[in-house]
């Protein structure tokens, strides 16, 4: 027997054990993930179809794209418009709507904008351009927070610096938790955040809201194990953190990469677009390190608010109030091609994956 068969046979042992379990549950039970790429397992692979009628699984704030506020792409977008500057970011970044214009449109006007794989890419560029300043638009969760703490406990070139954009996930467990109009029952935590910090900082969480968690891979397997796993800790009376995806996360986390978060950022409240202000869940560098902060090194403020274009409904799809169909604009004047609001651009987007995978 190969190993697809061998999959396909355990994925049907799994959903034989999920049709007994949840005959045992009279309500409907609600689990959210807070992962872009477990939405695309979820989407592309049909699984929502594959699950008892009363078992849902929601898509949460899992996109650091979609959740960027307009203040922070305005910066960037104000900042390209500075004689001999060079900004760089993410590919996702360049088409998100801001309160203005995207990055890629700012290019299209002649800005000097730049795509590149990550913050070393954007760091040679400053030392093959030397008379240029060269900006670094830093996005993410805490999975790609450790590459720029890395670079910049490195010593980059003074002509080098970082919009600082990226955002904690543990302290966004409070707010979806408390959604007097959403009931959770329990999360499947992101693999690749816990690789970074472990399975350990939602503990907490679990306890406080009596929630069960599970961090999960993103197989399809993996999915419908986690899945599993918090019907049986409902059952159990459990609210507990397990981890399913042993093969790579680890309770305390990546340890050297923590070092380098710990040396470089410190925690600050960050607005998350279509949520508002979540305390303590965003990165700022510290003091000894703010020569490389954009916002200070170029003195420039703009307002900015959590709010999404007009007739968006990406603030409800991102606390899994509604799916992205739901939205009055998904499919017709918001696509892929032409989106209106952020969850539509990213491949890591509710509403992009959903567009993606419409037909399954």
């Amino acid at each position: 027997m190969n190993a697809n068969i061998e999959n396909i046979e355990f994925s049907k042992e799994i959903l034989a054990n999920l049709k007994t379990i949840s005959a045992k549950f009279p309500r409907k039970v609600t689990i959210m993930h807070v992962c872009g790429t477990h939405e695309y397992t979820i989407a592309k692979n049909g699984i929502r179809s594959l699950l008892p009628d009363n078992i849902e699984v929601i898509s949460g704030p899992g996109c650091p794209v979609c959740v960027c506020p307009t203040v922070d792409l305005d910066l960037a977008i104000e900042l390209s418009k500075r004689k001999d500057t060079i900004i760089t970011s993410f590919g996702d970044m360049m088409r998100v709507p801001s309160s203005t214009i995207s990055l890629h449109e700012a290019k299209a006007m002649g800005y000097d904008v730049r795509v590149v794989y990550g913050p070393h890419d954007a760091i040679e560029l400053a030392k093959s351009n030397p008379d240029k300043e060269v900006i670094f638009f830093a996005i993410g969760f805490e999975t790609t927070a450790p590459l720029i703490a890395f670079e910049i406990s490195e010593k980059p070139p003074t002509n080098f610096s970082i919009i600082t954009a990226y955002k904690t996930v543990p302290p966004a467990m409070d707010v979806l938790l408390g959604l007097e109009d959403i009931a959770i029952d329990g999360f499947i935590l992101p693999g690749h955040v816990c690789a970074i910090i472990g399975s350990d900082p939602f503990i907490p969480y679990a306890e406080k809201y009596h929630s069960p968690m599970i961090v999960s891979g993103f197989e399809v397997n993996d999915m419908l194990i986690s899945i599993l796993g918090i019907l049986q800790q409902l059952l159990e009376h459990r609210a507990e953190v397990e981890n399913t995806y042993t093969r790579i996360v680890k309770a305390e986390g990546n340890l050297a990469a923590k070092k380098f978060m710990k040396q470089i950022f410190e925690e600050c409240d960050s607005v998350w677009r279509g949520i508002g202000m979540i305390p303590k869940s965003g990165l700022q560098l510290r003091e000894e390190f703010q020569q490389y902060d954009a916002v200070r090194k170029f003195g420039i403020k703009l307002p900015g608010d959590a709010k999404m274009p007009p007739g968006c409904s990406c603030h409800l799809v991102l606390i899994g109030k509604i799916p992205p169909k739901k939205c009055p604009l998904f499919g017709k004047s918001c696509t892929p091609q032409k989106p209106v609001g952020p969850c539509m651009v990213s491949h890591e987007g509710s509403c992009k994956i959903a567009y993606t995978f419409r037909d399954i």
